[in-house]
């Protein structure tokens, strides 16, 4: 009876053994979740850094001798470049560039309305060849005026006429000869006259003022271009851009 007694009295020291087992892999594990938790960190905060791919450069020292090349990239850009306009305002009835076109120096790119130009030259020519007669008509009477004069003198001499005679025939030349002066001015005035409306008309042609490349068509016909700015958006200020490729 006592033996069986025995048998049935708590193993302590089993209990004991069992639950500094358990401590253990508790502890083992608690390590290992820390682990995992601190490398499962670490790739986290590596993902959120950008990779940037660059390009390795190298840069090759020649021998002393050899030549030695350099590919580089680039833009090309031309030194001349300018925007044609007209001399004067008015409206575009013809253009005759378009982009890509090459053009040379003096080439006719458009044309403005020349309608009144033309109007004003005609007048101008009709002028200077009223101002033309009226000075052939002053010269003609002059030399019937010079004519008479000498027939006055010999006839003062003769005493056929008085000194009042010669007096008045000396007075018509000479108002003849200050009027054909007066009007050789205006001759000359009429010509220049025609040499500013032949320049007006001819600014109504709008040239290329050198050889080159047009890069920009920028005016249409019907529109209206000065050389300055209107403040708007009706009025053109260029028909094109050219640049000079060779500069």
């Amino acid at each position: 009876m006592a033996a069986s007694l025995d048998e049935l009295k708590i193993d302590r020291s089993r209990g004991g053994r069992s639950r500094v087992g358990r401590i253990v892999w508790l502890v083992l594990l608690l390590v290992v979740m820390g682990a995992g938790a601190a490398a499962g960190w670490r790739w986290w905060e590596e993902a959120r850094i950008p990779v940037v791919s660059t390009a390795a450069v190298r840069r090759t020292v020649a021998a002393d001798g050899q030549p030695t090349v350099l590919n580089a990239s680039g833009y090309v850009t031309a030194r001349l470049q300018s925007t044609v306009s007209s001399k004067v305002t008015g409206r575009i009835v013809e253009v005759l560039v378009e982009e890509g076109m090459a053009v040379a120096e003096g080439q006719v790119l458009a044309r403005l309305d020349d309608t009144t130009e033309r109007s004003y030259l005609a007048l101008a020519e009709a002028q200077l060849g009223a101002a033309r007669g009226a000075l052939a008509e002053l010269e003609v009477r002059y030399e019937e005026a010079r004519l008479d004069l000498d027939r006055q003198r010999r006839l003062l001499e003769q005493r056929l006429i008085g000194q009042a005679d010669l007096d008045a025939a000396q007075a018509e030349a000479d108002s003849l000869r200050a009027r054909i002066g007066n009007q050789r001015e205006q001759v000359v005035v009429a010509e220049r006259e025609i040499d500013v409306r032949r320049t007006a008309l001819e600014d109504t042609v709008i040239r290329a003022p050198f050889s080159g490349v047009a890069i920009s068509k920028d005016a249409q016909p019907g529109e209206m271009i000065s050389p300055v700015s209107a403040g708007g958006g009706f009025t053109r200020t260029g028909v094109c851009t050219i640049v000079d490729m060779s500069s």
